[in-house]
């Protein structure tokens, strides 16, 4: 059985920011966020529909500044923080805000964003935030003294289990940590030629870890001896039918080992931003400098070598 072919989608601008509309559970949906300094920067709302392949987007104005960041609230689907930078008085401001999104904004309604005089195209400032007036209120819990070679890229927690993380930088290596002993890391991932930008944990399945790198590649790994079912998924020997218990070599099969599972090649700009789809876990999107967003799946050889 072939894997579904990737989907590409173009933005106008430049761009480095993505996240998955966390709070929308039941749509796959996806939000860039682009970088201009000579036009007005934009929030491209993207739909996928699955069962036609095709991509669906809606265009949301930006006017502050170009987006280094974006995240959505898990909570609402409506509303979303960017971290921004803009200039004033000569100088390059970075700021952060949380904004909230028309309530006609999901794809299908706008295909342009040259409709910008609309109001269904801005964003609705809830706040800034900023720290300077209060100072800062955290504290250390723990210290990873020289994580990476050079420059810490990004981290992501394991989602599904405690005390494990992932890190990325520019030793163009991945370390998988356990923040209980951080004398050295439990795993290094090595695949990658140029600086680590991006790396995301899938929330279902933990052993799923995508990168993304400025040699132009996404790699998805199985790092399944470190996952929360290293041994794949557990079932009582009271659940398994005759059948199933007439066949004792599939027990004694050894569990599964850490492992390269595709290499996706469709991007030809520095990938500055992977991460998984809050409706599918088995969907991911990657997004390069150029403005290409790339919408792949998990092979489903071993999708169901996971589920089955």
């Amino acid at each position: 059985m072939e894997d579904d072919a990737p989907v590409i989608y173009g933005l106008e601008f430049q761009a480095r920011a993505l996240t998955p509309q966390t709070a929308e559970t039941d749509a796959i949906r996806f939000l860039v966020g682009t970088q201009s300094l000579k036009y007005d920067n934009q929030i491209h709302i993207i739909d996928f529909d699955d069962e036609n392949n095709i991509i669906n987007k809606n265009v949301l104005l930006h006017q502050v500044g170009e987006i280094w960041h974006i995240s959505a609230s898990p909570a609402d689907k409506g509303v979303l923080a960017t971290c921004y930078n803009k200039t004033s008085d000569s100088k390059v401001l970075t700021c952060a805000a949380v904004w909230r999104m028309p309530e006609d904004s999901e794809p299908g309604g706008h295909e342009s964003p040259d409709d910008s005089a609309s109001t269904a195209h801005t964003l609705e400032l809830l706040c800034h935030l900023d720290n300077t007036t209060h100072g800062s209120m955290a504290c250390q819990t723990y210290c990873i003294e020289n994580a990476h070679g050079q420059l810490v890229r990004d981290l992501d927690f394991n989602p599904n289990k405690q005390y494990y993380l992932a890190s990325c930088g520019d030793d163009c290596k991945v370390k998988f940590w356990d923040t209980r002993d951080v004398t050295e890391p439990v795993k290094t991932l090595e695949e990658h030629s140029h600086w680590v930008w991006n790396v995301r944990y899938n929330h279902s399945h933990d052993q799923l870890v995508l990168t993304g790198s400025s040699d132009s590649r996404v790699i998805l790994s199985n790092m399944v001896s470190i996952s929360s079912e290293p041994f794949g998924h557990l079932v009582d020997d009271d659940d398994l039918s005759d059948q199933e218990e007439r066949r004792p070599e599939e027990k004694s099969q050894e569990p599964p080992q850490d492992s390269v599972i595709a290499t996706y090649e469709e991007h030809e700009d520095s990938v500055y931003a992977v991460d998984w789809s809050s409706a599918d876990p088995w969907l991911f999107a990657s997004l390069s400098y150029d403005g290409r967003l790339v919408i792949n799946r998990v092979p489903r050889a071993l999708k169901y070598h996971i589920l089955l």
